[in-house]
């Protein structure tokens, strides 16, 4: 009679994968992921691009999706942005984070309109209506994925946008690792000082209540700490004379002098254009 070791292995892959996903959603990773997001991708072809065409490219994406009903026009443009994704190299975590987002709301969509008198017939409308939600998320993704903090805040100024807003949006990049540390730490602190329930309860209930309260409480100390690091960086840059500069004509010129079109704006646009006419002349021609 032989021994197998097969019930060890399939010990040993379980608990593989358990620390796979533990190292996953650990706050180490999810930091490494937001700065990928924010700095990891400045060398794809999306990423050289000059920031206003991306602006206008990601307006586009966002407003016309409510324009048309044809499923041949907004499957070309979702399979087209998922192929963007690739070439856009977008975190992880955020493909993660969208397709968890578009499920849940999708099925709580349904589940409202079924609780209210729906029957199965809404499905297809619900359908187009995440199609299209969908459409703006990923060209979202991709525009914000694709600039890194300095260069999102020369297009806000770029366009027009006033330099205190383009700052504090940069600024906002720059500190959401650092605030994402800080939210742990002050979590833990509430974990040592506080009682965990020393009964799950069914379906580890208790235990899920005490962990939402502390979620919930580690934000006030976060605030408190975020609003202090901002008043003292707005000093900081008041006392340099920041106002001015960001009011200064000169000053915006010197700074955005590098920002300016090139051929591969022009390509970019021309092929987008192309491929939405193509999906409407498919359109056309299957109707």
């Amino acid at each position: 009679m032989e021994l197998t070791n097969e019930p060890v292995e399939t010990s040993k892959k379980s608990k593989n994968l358990t620390r796979k996903l533990q190292d996953f959603i650990s706050v180490e990773q999810l930091k490494i992921e937001v700065l990928n997001a924010a700095y990891g991708n400045t060398d794809t072809p999306i990423a050289r691009l000059d920031a206003r065409t991306i602006f206008v490219w990601y307006l586009f994406y966002a407003l016309f999706p409510w324009l048309t009903h044809s499923w041949i026009v907004l499957a070309g443009m979702f399979l087209m942005l998922t192929a963007t994704i690739y070439l856009a190299r977008v975190s992880y975590l955020l493909l993660f984070l969208f397709i968890m987002g578009i499920i849940g709301q999708g099925g709580m969509v349904l589940a409202v309109s079924l609780f209210f008198g729906g029957n199965f017939e809404t499905i297809m409308p619900i359908l187009m209506f995440e199609t299209k939600l969908a459409i703006i998320s990923l060209a979202g993704l991709i525009a914000f994925s694709t600039m890194e903090p300095e260069k999102l805040s020369d297009g806000l100024l770029k366009i027009g946008v006033p330099g205190q807003v383009s700052f504090s949006i940069s600024y906002g990049y720059r500190m959401l690792p650092t605030l994402i540390e800080e939210y742990n730490h002050v979590f833990m602190s509430f974990r040592l000082r506080g009682k965990a329930p020393e009964k799950h309860g069914l379906f580890y209930w208790r235990s899920a209540v005490y962990f939402m309260k502390l979620i919930v409480k580690s934000f006030y100390p976060l605030m408190l700490s975020s609003a202090k690091r901002a008043r003292t960086t707005v000093e900081s840059l008041e006392s340099r004379g920041s106002l001015v500069s960001f009011n200064n004509k000169e000053v915006k010129k010197v700074k955005l002098a590098h920002m300016k079109f090139t051929y591969k704006d022009i390509l970019f646009a021309i092929f987008n254009i192309l491929y939405v006419l193509m999906l409407f002349m498919l359109a056309i021609a299957l109707n």
